[in-house]
């Protein structure tokens, strides 16, 4: 089932030379506009595995308890770390959740505080502003970040605790937001429809799906839609140590200040 219609709008935080190619899109038809926009996700917001996690805790967080929001680094791992509500259920460390918050923050995805009296900082997301979503599209993110894959029945239902959404038809209209700005897509196969992100790619297919596409010498469609921050494939059994958690954020932000530079660059003239 496709969702929604084709979006002609400029995207939130393309890069120059990409959004000129955006808006002169007269030749542009179908599976490329696709393309486009995931190459933007891979631009500016692809994120790794302990950053989805982390980005879907603050949006969730931000919904059902917003009397604790923002989040202090604790609050922060120990939303990650929860056993229920969580798919898979992991166990970060506070310094692997500090890496994936610099790399929000270097993204624009994450804000920082520090309350007046108080010397602990308080960590919020930007999702809304930052990825053009609104309250009811970021409720349905947020339960794909977290959980991984599901069905439309389960994002509306799961997603219910963060924001009310009455009908699968409303469900439905989440998902299209997501569709049309490539954070989002149906996966092909198996008994009953079901969704991904494709803010990580790493996660966006189940582990059962990757295996069987390597075993058949076939690429992961999801995973090379938009070029993946550096991450430990789900199949490893493992998720990356603190050093390799380390590198492969330093490898972003190094990939995005090289990107802003560039944009720079172009809109001066250089």
């Amino acid at each position: 089932m496709q969702l929604g219609t084709e979006s002609r709008g400029e995207p939130p935080g393309a890069a120059g030379v990409v959004r000129d190619l955006w808006m002169d899109e007269d030749d542009v038809h179908g599976s490329a506009k696709v393309a486009a926009r995931r190459y933007l996700v891979s631009m500016d917001h692809a994120l790794n595995a302990h950053e989805a996690r982390v980005l879907g805790v603050l949006i969730e967080k931000g919904f059902t308890t917003p009397d604790q929001y923002p989040l202090s680094l604790n609050a922060v791992a120990n939303g990650c770390n929860q056993k229920s509500n969580r798919d898979p259920v992991v166990d970060f460390s506070e310094a692997e959740i500090r890496i994936a918050l610099q790399g929000l923050r270097m993204k624009q995805l994450v804000g920082v505080s520090v309350p007046s009296g108080s010397r602990v900082e308080k960590f919020r997301h930007n999702a809304g502003e930052g990825l053009g979503l609104v309250d009811r599209a970021l409720a349905v993110l947020a339960e794909l970040l977290i959980r991984g894959p599901q069905t439309l029945s389960e994002l509306k239902t799961r997603g219910s605790r963060m924001r009310d959404l009455p009908s699968k038809e409303v469900a439905i209209e989440a998902l299209a937001a997501l569709e049309a700005k490539g954070y989002a897509r149906e996966l092909p196969g198996g008994r009953a429809t079901r969704y991904t992100q494709l803010l990580c790619s790493v996660l966006a297919v189940e582990p059962e799906a990757s295996e069987q596409h390597s075993s058949q010498g076939m690429p992961d469609e999801p995973a090379n839609a938009a070029a993946p921050t550096p991450a430990l494939p789900p199949s490893s059994g493992r998720m990356p140590s603190e050093l390799e958690v380390r590198v492969d954020a330093l490898e972003q932000q190094v990939s995005d200040l090289l990107s802003r530079l560039q944009r720079l660059e172009q809109e001066l003239g250089a």
